[in-house]
C-alpha cells in the first residue's frame, strides 16, 4: 500500500470502509468532537447513515455549513479545545450541483487540527477517467492526516477497509484496542496484496475498455446470435462506473439488444445474466463483461431464445 501511495508514511487494513472510518474516530475522537460538514453527512449502502455510525462511536458531532454550501471558515469558526479532527467525506454515491461550495482539504489542513478524509472508493492514485474522484495520494498531498478507503469499489480488491497517512495517527489506530475486533484474514490480505501487485483487475479493464473494440464484440456477437433465432442487434449504450464511485460519470459503451421479455429469462437461466431495461429493450452492456466470457453469454442467449422469443 505504501508503495501505490508514495505519500502514505504507515497504512492499517481492517475488514471494510465503514469499519476503517469508525475504528479512527474511536481512537482519536472518543468523547470529543468531530467537525463535519452539514452536505457530507451522507448514508451509506443499506441504510447505514454516516452521523449514526460516528456517534456510535462515543464521539460528538459539530455540524457546519449548510448542504449546498460550506467554506473554510465555517470549520475555522468551530474548531475549539474539543476539536479531534476535521472530517472531510466524499459523497461517493450521489452529487450536488448548481449553488454549492465546499472547502478543500488543503485549505483545510491549514486550520492546525488533523484532518481525515473519508474517500470511499478506494482509488490510490488520480485516475484520468475520474479526474474529479479523489484519491489517497492528493488527499494526503494536500495535507490530510490520514486517508479511509474501501479496498473494493474502484480498487477492485476484496472487501477491506484503508487507513493511510501519518505514522504516529496510524499508530495510535492501529493498536486501539477495537482494532482487534475489526482486523482481517489472511485470505483477504493475500487477496489485497494481489490487488496491488497482479494484473490489472476486472475494474481496471472495464473502466478502460476502448468503446470500438466494445462495438467489434457487440456486433460479432449480435450476427451469431441473429443466425441462431434471437432478434438482436448492437447497439451504442452509455455505461455508469457505479459501485460507490465516481457519481454521475458515463463512459461509452456498446450492448446487445433484446426484447424485453429476455430480461427475466435471462435472469433465471442455468448462466444468470443480469441486464437492464431500457426503452422496452433488454440491453446486455459489453464493459461489464469480460471478452473471454464472450461465448458464455452469446450460449445463455441462445438458450434464452425459444422462450423469450414465444
Amino acid at each position: 500500500l505504501r508503495g501505490r501511495v508514495p505519500s502514505a508514511a504507515a497504512a492499517h487494513v481492517v475488514n471494510n470502509g465503514a469499519a476503517a472510518l469508525v475504528l479512527a474516530a474511536t481512537a482519536l475522537a472518543t468523547g470529543r468532537e468531530i467537525v463535519i460538514s452539514r452536505g457530507e453527512m451522507v448514508e451509506i449502502g443499506d441504510g447505514f447513515r454516516l452521523p449514526d455510525l460516528l456517534v456510535s462511536t462515543g464521539a460528538r458531532l459539530r455540524e457546519v455549513g449548510t448542504t449546498n454550501r460550506t467554506g473554510v471558515e465555517d470549520y475555522a469558526d468551530a474548531i475549539g479545545p474539543q476539536t479531534a479532527f476535521v472530517l472531510k467525506v466524499h459523497p461517493s454515491n450521489f452529487r450536488i450541483t448548481g449553488f454549492t461550495r465546499a472547502a478543500g482539504t488543503r485549505e483545510l489542513a491549514a486550520l492546525g487540527v488533523p484532518v481525515v478524509v473519508d474517500i470511499g472508493s478506494g482509488l490510490l492514485a488520480p485516475h484520468p477517467l475520474l479526474p474529479d474522484e479523489p484519491d489517497a495520494e492528493t488527499q494526503l498531498r494536500a495535507g490530510a492526516s490520514l486517508v479511509t478507503a474501501s479496498g473494493d469499489k474502484l480498487l477492485g480488491g476484496p472487501q477491506c477497509g484503508l487507513l493511510l497517512g501519518d505514522e504516529d495517527i496510524v499508530r495510535a489506530v492501529s493498536r486501539h484496542p477495537l482494532a482487534r475486533a475489526l482486523r482481517v484474514d489472511k485470505l483477504t490480505l493475500a487477496a489485497l496484496e494481489a490487488t496491488l501487485t497482479g494484473p490489472g483487475t476486472p475494474t481496471a479493464a472495464s473502466l478502460t475498455a476502448d468503446p470500438r473494440e466494445l462495438m467489434r464484440r457487440a456486433e460479432r456477437l449480435a450476427a451469431a446470435l441473429s443466425a441462431a433465432g434471437a432478434d438482436v442487434r448492437a447497439v451504442a449504450s452509455t455505461a455508469t462506473v457505479g459501485g460507490g464511485g465516481a457519481p454521475g460519470v458515463t463512459l461509452p459503451s456498446a450492448a446487445l439488444s433484446l426484447p424485453e421479455p429476455y430480461a427475466a429469462v435471462l435472469r433465471t437461466g442455468t448462466v444468470p445474466v443480469v441486464g437492464r431495461l431500457e426503452a422496452g429493450r433488454c440491453l446486455l452492456d459489453l464493459r461489464a463483461v469480460a471478452q473471454e466470457d464472450d461465448d458464455r453469454l452469446a450460449e445463455a442467449v441462445r438458450s434464452a431464445t425459444p422462450r423469450a422469443e414465444r
